[in-house]
């Protein structure tokens, strides 16, 4: 995708902090062209944008606009005046692709762009959007049907393989039961179970999330080994296992709602088990620009407008951690991302 280089209306020059106030406009520009199916309307073929206009139900001079501004860092490509074809790069916006973007653009772009516009609220009270909001203005995730549905397309159904790293930073050979919780689509334990023959596995979360993963439990050969139990984390863990893992979980939720969570594993933990928290590990300074590093800070910032939980330091690790009757052991990093916290009963 093509970098910006001007200024919208020139109202500014173009140094980089205005670049960097200005860097909403792509988002905006992709999430209209998901949001309008545009890549769906365009499919394989070349479209004038009278045809796309209609099927689009847009208006077709602004539908123009927005395609050649597509065209221009892109997605799409102007073959003739107003006839446009989609791009190998935006072919991930068409929703009937494998593993297409369509999700993950909407879910950024519009719902969770909807918590960040309170952003400044969020800093001032120290709560999440959904506490400062104007009751009379409905979130979008509100407004939105598929929004329960766009979420579980983008948490926890990337392949199994990604999940490979995570899977060999941590010595399964001795365990003999491992639950992942709040494992979403099931791409960890899948891994997991992959390269640990002897495991059996438990993937454990909301009724809804499992529904959407059994039919890809149904495809994978190592299934046989792993139950789908549906359980709210905050009144009880499933029993029985002797690892428990819990990824980029616990980043989506307050102290005390983090700490509860924690306790309900303590309750059923064998006292020679393990828990595994897989999180990224803020340092204690931040004393230069790190751009690996503003990633998981931007994650912080999004876990304070949609959430209202955080990412944690080392030290805060394992003062939560302590607080729940577990003390950190030690933790794995995997490359440069996340860690492998390993907790054991205090």
């Amino acid at each position: 995708m093509a970098q910006p280089n001007s200024g919208i209306g020139n109202v500014a020059p173009n140094t980089a902090l205005v670049q960097m106030a200005m860097a909403y406009s792509r988002s905006c520009v992709l999430c209209a062209a998901a949001r309008l199916g545009i890549a769906d309307a365009l499919g394989d073929e070349v479209c004038s944008v009278d045809q796309l206009a209609e099927a689009c139900q847009a208006d077709a001079d602004a539908l123009y606009r927005l395609l050649r501004t597509l065209a221009s860092v892109g997605v799409t490509q102007e073959t003739a005046p107003q006839h446009f074809r989609l791009t190998p790069f935006g072919r991930p916006l068409r929703r009937d692709v494998p593993q297409s973007a369509w999700p993950a653009v909407v879910f950024w772009a519009d719902l969770l762009a909807d918590s960040w516009s309170l952003l400044t609220d969020c800093v001032r009270t120290g709560k999440p959007a959904a506490q400062v909001r104007d009751p009379n203005v409905p979130s979008r995730w509100s407004q939105d049907p598929e929004a329960s549905s766009i979420f579980r397309a983008v948490m926890g159904t990337a392949p199994a393989e990604d999940y490979v790293p995570i899977a060999r930073a941590w010595d399964f050979s001795r365990a003999k039961v491992v639950a992942d919780l709040g494992g979403g689509g099931g791409s960890l334990i899948l891994a997991v179970l992959e390269l640990n023959p002897h495991l059996l596995g438990m993937l454990v979360d909301w009724e809804t999330s499992l529904d959407a993963a059994r039919p890809r439990f149904a495809d994978e050969k190592v299934s046989s080994r792993c139950r789908l139990l549906a359980a709210d984390l905050t009144q009880s863990v499933p029993a029985r296992a002797d690892v428990y893992m819990l990824k980029h979980v616990l980043h989506g939720c307050q102290d005390l709602k983090a700490i509860t969570i924690l306790k309900n594993c303590r309750a059923v933990i064998p006292e020679n088990g393990t828990l595994l928290v897989i999180e990224f590990i803020l340092p204690p300074l931040v004393a230069q620009a790190d751009p690996h590093l503003e990633g998981h800070l931007m994650s912080d910032l999004n876990m304070l407008a949609v959430t209202g939980g955080r990412e944690r330091s080392e030290r805060e690790w394992r003062t939560l951690l302590g607080a729940a009757g577990f003390h950190l052991t030690e933790a794995y990093p995997v490359g440069s991302d996340v860690a492998v916290l390993e907790a054991k009963p205090a």
